[in-house]
C-alpha cells in the first residue's frame, strides 16, 4: 500500500471544559483532494490547527506523520517549512498592501546585500504565482480594491510561492458567489493534476461531492468514517446521516402556510445614495411584510439586499435615504438603530464575527447587549437578571456551551449564530431581519435555525430573510422578492417560485 503523505494518529486536544478532539485519526494520500466534513464544533478546524502548528507539539496528544516522518511543529513557520500551508475562512491579507507585498509577506526575497528586499524579483515571482492561480490582476494593486474571490486566489498564490505540498482550505467558498466558487474548485482540480495535495473543509455538501476523492466525517471530536468517492460511497443523505448521527429527511421543517395577517411593515418609493461610492444603491423599492410570514429576499451578491436592510434599520452606514416606511400603519424614519429597535425591528447581520458579536465577551454579555436597560437598574447591570435571561435563551435556542460565561470566540459557528439570534430576540421585535442566517454553519445547525424561525412566525413574528442560497429561499419563504442592481425586479408567491425564475429576475 502506498505510504500516505499525511497521517494523523490518535489526536486528542482539550480546552478548559471541552474535549475538542478525542482520539482522531485519518490519512491523506499524495495528490488527492480530501474533504473534512462535520457539524460546527465537530473539531475540523481544531484538527487543522493542530496540523499547521497553531496548537504546538505538546499542546495535544497523538502523532503527526508527514512524508512518513513524525513531525513536532511548534508554530506555523515549522509546518510551512515542511510544505504545509493553511488558508482560513477569514483571509489573512493586509488590505492596504499591494498584491505582490501580500504574496511574499513573511517570506521576503532578499537583495544580494542581504539587508533589503529585492522588489523587482518580488514582482516577477508574484506574477508567476498569479499565473498559477489564473488570476489576471495588476500585482501593484492594493488588496482592499479587489473582490473576495480574487483575494482568495491571492491567498492560494501566496501558499504556492512557498512550494506547498499540502494545501489546507477552511471553508474557502463560504463568502464566494457561484461563479467564484466554481472557479476555485476548478483551480483545486488543476493543482491536483500538478501534484498538490489538498484538504478542504466545507459545509457545502454539493461542492464536497463534486470535488472530493475521499471524505472524512468528524462528529463530536471523533472520527466517524472515511468514504471513497470513487467507489460511489458518497451522497448528501449519507454524509448528513454520518455528520448528525441520524437521518434528516427534509432539512426544512414542515410548516403550515396559513393566511398571513395584517401588514406590519410597508416600504414605499425607497431610495438610497451611498456618498462613498458616489451612486444610488437602492432605487424605488416597494414591498410589504405581513404578520406571521417569512419573506425571502433573493439576489446576487452586490444586488443591494444588505444595503436595503441596513437603510431600514437606522441607516448605520449613513446613506442618503428617501421614501416612506410604515410600521403597523405608523410612518417611521430612524436616524439611529436605537429608533428601529424601539419601534420593534431587529437585524441579525451576515457577519456575526465582525459586526454581530463581541467575541472576547461571554455568552450572557452578548445576549443582553442590545437591550441592556432590561437587565439594568439605574444604569448598573443586574448580573442576576443578566444570568437569568442568558439561561432562558441558552435553553430555548439550544445553545451548546459549557457555561453562559464561556467566551463567544470559543463557540462553534452555529452556536455563535444562535447567540447572535438570542441577542436580537431579547429586544422582543415584531419584525426580524435575518441576513444570511445560515452562512458558514453545518446542516444540523441549519435545521435548528430553521426550526427556531418556524416557531417565531407561528408566534406571530414577521421575518425578512436575505439569503444567497436558493434552496433555503424556496424551502423557508412564504413569498420571495428578487433584488437586482438596487431594484426589486419581481415578487413571487412561494407556489410559483423556482430557482430558474428567481435567477432570471436576479440577472435582469
Amino acid at each position: 500500500m502506498k505510504t500516505p503523505l499525511l497521517e494523523m494518529k490518535n489526536i486528542t486536544k482539550v480546552f478548559p471544559g471541552v474535549k475538542a478532539l478525542n482520539n482522531v485519526s485519518f490519512q491523506v494520500a499524495q495528490g488527492e483532494i480530501h474533504c473534512l466534513v462535520g457539524e460546527n464544533g465537530a473539531g475540523k478546524s481544531t484538527l487543522m490547527k493542530v496540523l499547521s502548528g497553531v496548537y504546538p507539539h505538546g499542546d495535544y496528544s497523538g502523532d503527526i506523520l508527514f512524508g512518513g516522518e513524525i513531525q513536532k511543529f511548534n508554530g506555523i513557520s515549522d509546518s510551512e517549512k515542511a510544505g504545509i500551508a493553511i488558508i482560513y475562512q477569514e483571509l489573512a491579507l493586509v488590505p492596504e498592501m499591494t498584491v505582490y507585498e501580500n504574496i511574499f509577506l513573511g517570506n521576503e526575497i532578499k537583495s544580494a546585500n542581504g539587508f533589503t528586499v529585492d522588489w523587482n524579483e518580488t514582482i516577477k515571482r508574484a506574477v508567476e504565482a498569479l499565473k498559477k492561480v489564473r488570476l489576471d490582476v495588476n500585482p501593484a494593486a492594493k488588496v482592499k480594491d479587489l473582490g473576495v474571490g480574487k483575494q482568495q486566489l491571492i491567498e492560494i498564490a501566496k501558499a504556492l510561492s512557498k512550494e506547498v505540498k499540502l494545501l489546507i482550505l477552511d471553508e474557502p467558498t463560504a463568502a464566494l458567489n457561484e461563479d467564484d466558487s466554481e472557479n476555485l474548485l476548478n483551480l483545486l482540480r488543476e493543482l491536483k493534476n500538478h501534484g498538490v495535495t489538498c484538504i478542504m473543509i466545507s459545509h457545502k455538501l454539493r461542492e464536497v461531492i463534486a470535488i472530493a476523492d475521499t471524505i472524512t466525517v468528524l462528529r463530536d471530536g471523533q472520527t466517524i468514517c472515511t468514504l471513497d468517492a470513487k467507489k460511489g460511497e458518497v451522497s448528501e443523505s449519507v454524509l448528513i446521516k454520518h455528520m448528525v448521527g441520524r437521518e434528516i429527511d427534509n432539512i426544512y421543517p414542515s410548516r403550515e402556510h396559513k393566511q398571513p395577517g395584517e401588514i406590519v411593515l410597508e416600504v414605499r418609493g425607497w431610495n438610497a445614495y451611498n456618498p462613498a461610492l458616489g451612486r444610488d444603491i437602492l432605487k424605488d423599492i416597494n414591498f410589504n411584510v405581513r404578520k406571521g410570514e417569512i419573506v425571502g429576499f433573493a439576489g446576487l451578491m452586490g444586488s443591494g439586499r444588505t444595503e436595503l436592510a441596513l437603510s431600514l434599520f437606522g441607516n448605520p452606514d449613513g446613506y442618503r435615504v428617501s421614501g416612506e416606511m410604515y410600521i403597523k400603519g405608523e410612518k417611521k424614519h430612524f436616524g439611529h438603530t436605537s429608533g428601529a429597535i424601539s419601534a420593534g425591528m431587529a437585524y441579525v447581520t451576515e457577519d456575526r464575527k465582525g459586526d454581530g458579536l463581541i467575541l472576547i465577551q461571554d455568552v450572557k454579555q452578548n445576549i443582553s447587549l442590545a437591550n441592556l436597560q432590561e437587565v439594568a437598574n439605574r444604569g448598573v447591570v443586574n448580573e442576576n437578571a443578566e444570568i437569568k435571561v442568558a439561561n432562558e435563551y441558552k435553553g430555548s435556542l439550544n445553545i451548546k456551551t459549557p457555561s453562559i460565561e464561556q467566551k463567544v470566540s470559543n463557540l462553534s459557528g452555529g452556536n455563535q449564530q444562535k447567540v447572535s439570534l438570542g441577542k436580537w430576540l431579547f429586544v422582543k421585535p415584531g419584525v426580524l431581519i435575518l441576513d444570511e442566517p445560515t452562512r458558514g454553519i453545518d446542516v444540523g445547525a441549519k435545521y435548528e435555525i430553521y426550526t427556531i424561525m418556524t416557531k417565531l412566525v407561528q408566534q406571530g413574528m414577521s421575518i425578512i430573510m436575505i439569503s444567497s442560497e436558493l434552496p433555503e429561499i424556496l424551502g423557508m419563504s412564504d413569498r420571495v422578492y428578487i433584488v437586482s442592481s438596487g431594484k426589486i425586479t419581481g415578487e413571487l408567491p412561494i407556489e410559483e417560485a423556482t430557482q430558474e425564475k428567481i435567477m432570471q429576475l436576479a440577472t435582469n
